[in-house]
């Protein structure tokens, strides 16, 4: 106890003092250039470095600040024009104004500092910005006009008139930029290389990059060869040495390492688990914005896991990363026609059990084929690879050149999918296809007047929000609603958007509830999330903060981070089980269900040499117990298993029949209920019943046609040992005593007994002898000639004239 509070007094302290390192004054290090300030042509070319590198981030932040405010008006749809933006109020700005009572509120952006400047014609004056230089205004400190790259502002407005000017920054502090921007230059560079090569040897060649970056003490470069390092993601999995940089990092202040430290010891990675360190880690983390630590302690406060259970909590932290997945631009343009990219979650015991069984991967000889018959001149293999191609998923990258020519191609054939996606591309517009209103307006019309209802919602999107047509939310309405009732998710999502906000309708709850939980059957992120906002604040809906806790999950879940979920199981596909077991415990702790299961068969495989032996089965069990609390029916099964036969912890019946009854009740699992019926059969944790015991096994049966062949055995075998027990119970020398046979059958029984037996026995030696008096069978008589056939006119008189078959004796 006493040492986390050192912990914690230490990280406070070490913000503190990063806190007042930003408020350091420029004149601190002060190295004028005489030489400059007395020539004009070099005046002109002077330019003043901001102070501290505190400065530069809060410049930094006012002009990214200015460059960004239109962001969030256009998040979720291509560019539209400006005015029409009511059905983006609800997805961006509808939470800022209903916030939950324990939600903090936003931070306040910070007041720009005003550096003084240092040497120049006017040193120990203050910055003025903006300034002019050369007719253009600056409102940040600029290299520009200088040959030696040095920061410069002027002290007045007018420099070219007024030619009062000072450096920002002294020549040390000039030269530790330059190399850090250097750094941060090759940082960028091996960060596209990574992100835009598919060559393990590009990707690992990048990452050595980063390493000797990070070397120079470049923080990005040092969380990404930490991230590595941990996952093992083309580098040596060393779980030391990443948390010695993730510490390191910590004290820096890195979110993104105090969420990786409270990862490690939640985990129990290359530390003593402590779930107490891992909340303080989680804290920090989330406390400098760290969404993954958001989410994880979401999930906490959700499970009661390490916390007590909060719904209103786990809602705060939920809400608050959900809003940052549903704004961000790309989720937004991917959702915006199809739904949204499926988020591939593979389960590693049905793989196991049912090789190739997996729908959220397509086998590379499936996609050749495919492309064969779309080079045959297949539409919907055209169309299909061109859908896949544009979302990316399923083991296809994105790939936006090729989708555009798959849906050109089926477009020229006449099929109306593809004009209508072909629409959507130059209506969102990429690196390949330019943003078109005119050619999407187009290609939408001629979809939608072959009754295509993508191409009917995207004219809605168009009418909507004014988009190479005036803006009109009649046709707007008319046109989503074609498209909705044709189950299109679009138009039911833009429907209940309509509603929600009365645009082109009156104002309606009910009806934006009822289309958004259609679209919300499609898997549409926005629709989850909308629901969630409804359910959260009680709009239109009894307020529920257990359903939105749910919805807002999944749309957390949606996040990019779930692309870790296909690289975990590329590990695992490549038999590397220490690295997916860490990406996918990573993934457990941030709630995923599907990585909870597939931690927990991996250690009940004992496939990863990580922990140790003793400790493979209880945390396994730990990962069941958690998967089958959000409804795995296998995972709860697999606890009752453990309790059955002590795994991970003691043999307890009682505890195992607890399992199996809730996986029979509320899944319906047939497993659960042949167990329940073998218990009973055995009397174990439960009074032994032999009816209840075969009521189960038929329940196995009638719930799933695979137990009808182990039912049926198990039935055979609980047959005999009921025969046997009856006949066990049954005392044959009591009830042979018992009975009366003068009273029952007479006083003359054992005559009639007599003649019974003696009849029986003259039938049989009638039959015996019978047998033996029995003719001898005749040979058989060989073929004759054919006779001449007959006329047609005496056919029955030819039958009848036919010699008999011949004896023994005439042959």
């Amino acid at each position: 106890m006493k040492t986390t509070r050192t912990c914690q007094l230490l990280i406070v302290v070490i913000f503190l003092s990063m806190g007042t390192a930003a408020d350091l004054p420029a004149e601190e290090n002060e190295v004028p250039d005489v030489k400059q300030n007395t020539e004009g042509e070099e005046e002109e070319e002077q330019v003043p470095p901001l102070g501290p590198l505190g400065e530069r981030v809060v410049a930094g932040q006012s002009v990214y600040s200015q460059e960004e405010t239109p962001a969030p008006e256009e998040a979720g749809q291509a560019q539209g024009e400006q005015g029409h933006e009511e059905p983006q109020e609800f997805v961006v700005v509808g939470e800022e104004k209903e916030d939950l009572p324990d939600q903090p509120p936003p931070p306040k952006p910070k007041p720009k500092e005003i550096p003084v400047v240092i040497g120049g014609t006017a040193a120990g004056e203050p910055c003025v910005f903006p300034f002019l230089f050369l007719g253009k205004e600056y409102a940040d400190c600029t290299t520009e006009g200088r040959r030696d790259g040095r920061l410069w502002c002027a002290t007045t407005y007018d420099y070219d008139r007024d030619k009062k000017w000072g450096f920002c920054e002294t020549e040390e502090q000039a030269e530790e930029r330059r190399q850090a921007e250097e750094m941060e230059e090759q940082y960028q560079s091996a960060v596209r290389m990574i992100n835009t090569t598919n060559r393990r040897s590009q990707k690992r060649e990048a990452y050595e990059r980063l390493l000797k970056i990070s070397g120079k003490g470049h923080t990005k470069a040092s969380e990404k060869v930490a991230y590595a390092m941990l996952f093992g993601d083309y580098m040596a999995q060393n779980v030391t040495k990443a948390k010695d940089l993730f510490e390191k990092l910590a004290l820096e202040g890195s979110p993104k390492a105090q969420m990786a430290l409270g990862f490690l010891y939640a985990a129990g990675l290359g530390v003593n688990s402590s779930q107490a360190k891992a909340l303080v880690y989680y804290t920090f983390g989330a406390l400098g914005g760290n969404l993954v630590a958001h989410m994880i302690l979401g999930y906490r406060y959700w499970g009661g896991v390490g916390v007590p259970q909060s719904c209103e909590s786990a809602l705060t932290h939920y809400r608050l990363v959900a809003n940052h997945v549903q704004s961000l631009s790309s989720v937004a343009n991917d959702v915006s026609l199809t739904g949204g990219s499926a988020v591939q979650r593979i389960r590693l015991l049905d793989e196991v059990e049912n090789p190739g069984s997996t729908s959220s991967m397509l086998e590379e000889d499936l996609i050749q084929y495919y492309q064969f018959l779309a080079e045959k001149g297949d539409i919907q293999a055209q169309v299909g690879l061109g859908q896949l191609h544009l979302n990316g998923g399923r083991g296809v990258e994105q790939n936006h050149q090729r989708a555009y020519e798959y849906f050109n191609q089926a477009a020229n054939a006449g099929n109306t999918h593809a004009m209508a996606f072909l629409g959507k591309m130059y209506s969102e517009g990429s690196e390949f296809v330019p943003q078109n209103n005119e050619t999407a307006l187009q290609y939408f019309k001629k979809a939608s007047e072959l009754g295509n209802p993508v191409g009917q919602s995207g004219l809605g999107m168009a009418y909507l929000y004014g988009r190479g047509v005036p803006v009109n939310y009649e046709l707007a309405l008319k046109y989503f609603q074609k498209a909705a009732e044709q189950g299109w998710v679009d138009g039911q999502l833009q429907l209940g958007f309509m509603y929600y906000n009365g645009i082109g309708v009156k104002r309606d709850y009910k009806q934006a509830l009822k289309y958004f939980n259609l679209a919300s059957q499609a898997g549409h992120i926005l629709a989850y999330y909308n629901l969630a906002q409804m359910h959260a604040t009680g709009t239109g809906v009894m307020r529920s903060c257990h359903t939105a806790v749910e919805l807002f999950k999944n749309v957390c879940e949606r996040g990019r981070w779930s692309e870790r979920l296909m690289t975990a199981y590329g590990s695992f596909k490549d038999g590397d089980m220490d690295a997916a077991l860490v990406q996918y415990l990573l993934l457990a702790e941030q709630g995923y269900e599907v990585a909870q299961s597939n931690v927990a068969f991996i250690l009940d495989q004992k496939g990863s040499r990580i922990f140790s032996e003793n400790e493979t089965y209880p945390r396994a069990l730990l990962h069941w117990t958690r998967a089958a609390a959000q409804g795995y029916t296998v995972a709860r099964i697999k606890l009752g298993d453990y309790h059955f036969y002590g795994y991970g912890t003691d043999v307890d019946y009682e505890t195992a029949v607890i399992h199996y009854r809730l996986a029979s009740e509320q899944q319906n699992s047939a497993q659960a209920m042949f167990n329940l019926g073998y218990m009973h059969e055995k009397g174990l944790g439960i009074k032994q019943d032999i009816h209840l015991a075969k009521r189960f096994y038929d329940m196995a049966a009638e719930a799933s046609p695979d137990a009808q062949v182990p039912v049926f055995l198990a039935l055979c075998k609980l047959g005999f040992i009921y025969a046997l027990q009856y006949l066990q119970d049954l005392n044959l020398k009591e009830a042979v005593s018992q009975v009366d046979l003068d009273q029952l059958l007479g006083p003359e029984w054992d005559l009639y007994l007599m003649t019974v037996i003696a009849l029986l026995l003259g039938t049989v030696i009638a039959y015996r002898q019978r047998q033996h008096q029995a003719p001898l069978r005749p040979p058989p008589v060989p073929p004759r000639p054919a006779a001449p056939a007959p006329p047609a006119d005496q056919p029955d008189q030819q039958q009848q004239q036919q010699p008999a078959p011949a004896m023994p004796e005439e042959q």
